[in-house]
Formats: structure tokens, C-alpha cells, sequence
């Protein structure tokens, strides 16, 4: 098993029956954070018209999973 952490991103809108959502995974925990705190700046220098339309949180998660073998990605 292997330690990998996924960036878990919600957001919700006015007047929408779900919340949207979009992961990724990350290698590291300092990784998952930068992405995080990257992708939650990028939100607080939106407009407020636009805040005001969509209200996003974003999560680093831990947890266990199976060595990947390939992927286009972190190949973890």
C-alpha cells in the first residue's frame, strides 16, 4: 500500500440540485497543499459577483491506496 492524497474540490451554485465536484491526486501531502492553497487564491481574487455565484471549498485527504502502475499523472 501507498500513502497518496487527494485534492477533493466542491463547489455549489444558487438554485443547483448538486454540488460539483473534481479530484486530484497527489504523491505528497505539501504537494495536495500547494494545489490547494493555489486553487482557493485563485478563488479569493475573483470578483464578488462572481463569489457571490459560486461558493468553493477545497480538501487535501489521505488515505491508502494500491501502487499504480502507470499514469499520465503522479505515477505514484
Amino acid at each position: 500500500m501507498v500513502k497518496v492524497f487527494l485534492l477533493l474540490m466542491l463547489m455549489s451554485s444558487p438554485n443547483q440540485l448538486t454540488i460539483k465536484y473534481n479530484g486530484i491526486l497527489f504523491k505528497s501531502e505539501a504537494d495536495c497543499i500547494t494545489a490547494r492553497d493555489g486553487y482557493m487564491d485563485a478563488y479569493k481574487t475573483k470578483e464578488e459577483q462572481y463569489k457571490d455565484s459560486i461558493i468553493t471549498k477545497a480538501f487535501c485527504i489521505p488515505f491508502d491506496a494500491f501502487p499504480l502502475v502507470k499514469t499520465k499523472g503522479i505515477g505514484a
